[in-house]
């Protein structure tokens, strides 16, 4: 009998891992997108508010490839998608690996509501090759894909599950603590949701809206309670980036974390990108999702404990 008890348990869902991860590539070929490689260790992450990147020397191990995407997208690229790791410190849990995969895309001539129809079309790609038919079972529940999925405003979604207005709950800093709380855990059941037009002071990255200045242009997606991607119509005015990055530093540094120098590469490049929306997908929780894992250690060959 193996040693490895735990690794030989897993051998079946490694496989599932793979349909799904081979069906992504051959969704974005067929779509015409580049895959692309971009380097793991930078010299300055982005700075974000509760995200924390683990040092390489004198870089930082990238907690997401956006920023050298995004200056591809500068230097004339299209349609680019890569599946990488990620690396971010502190984060463990059921949900949650400090290593983790990350796939993500990004597409010139298109804002977030183009990147939620795309973002179906994989999903329901995945599924049919893993034969699940229009639905799948996650953690004892049904889940339509191939009905409408759901679209919910962050306004409609404060209304619905709290009570409180979104500007109420941002105006008493409550806001991040009611959608942990009371909104997210109940998104995505019975269909997939997602939910979008995030407040300006959470769209790090992300436009803001035309239509309404109060709301940036970022949408989520969950399915039973589960965060599996994080998207925007992608900002391109690069002193307006510049100033949020520096706001960002500046309260991280109120609360006591580590301050990155600023990305200045990305940032003196950041003009040359034409209107463009992009999107980060985890492939550890898609595959939680599709496989019907409770566990983020159930879909990966090695947890940290166990190295």
């Amino acid at each position: 009998m193996a040693k490895n008890w735990p690794l030989t348990r897993r051998k079946e869902t490694l496989r599932g891992r793979s349909t799904i991860i081979q069906e992504i590539r051959r969704f974005f070929i067929k779509e015409g997108y580049l895959e692309v490689d971009t380097p793991l260790r930078i010299p300055a992450p982005a700075p974000e508010s509760y995200i924390e990147a683990i040092p390489s020397g004198r870089w930082f191990l990238h907690t997401s490839p956006e920023l050298c995407m995004k200056r591809m997208l500068a230097a004339g690229y299209e349609r680019i998608f890569q599946i990488c790791r990620c690396w971010r410190d502190g984060e463990r849990g059921i949900r949650h690996l400090p290593e983790f995969t990350m796939l993500e895309w990004y597409r010139i001539d298109a804002d977030y509501r183009d990147l939620m129809s795309e973002c179906e079309a994989l999903i329901r790609s995945v599924i049919h090759v893993l034969g699940h038919g229009g639905s799948i079972r996650y953690q004892g529940m049904a889940v339509e894909i191939n009905e409408p999925w759901e679209k919910l405003t962050v306004s409609e979604a404060f209304i619905r599950y709290n009570g409180m207005t979104m500007a109420e709950a941002l105006e008493t800093d409550q806001f991040d603590e009611i959608m942990v709380r009371d909104i997210e855990p109940r998104l995505g059941f019975g269909k997939p949701t997602f939910i979008y037009d995030y407040p300006a002071e959470r769209g790090a990255l992300a436009r803001i809206s035309k239509d309404n200045p109060a709301v940036a242009e970022r949408f989520e997606l969950y399915i039973g309670g589960l965060e599996l991607a994080n998207a925007f119509s992608e900002l391109t005015d690069a002193q307006e980036q510049r100033d949020r990055f520096v706001q960002e530093s500046t309260f991280r540094a109120s609360m006591n974390r580590a301050t990155y120098p600023l990305p200045e590469k990305f940032l003196d490049e950041l003009s040359d990108m034409p209107p463009s929306a992009g999107i980060a997908l985890g492939v550890d929780r898609l595959v939680m999702v599709l496989l019907d894992l409770s566990s983020i250690d159930d879909v990966v060959a090695f947890t940290p404990e166990e190295l």
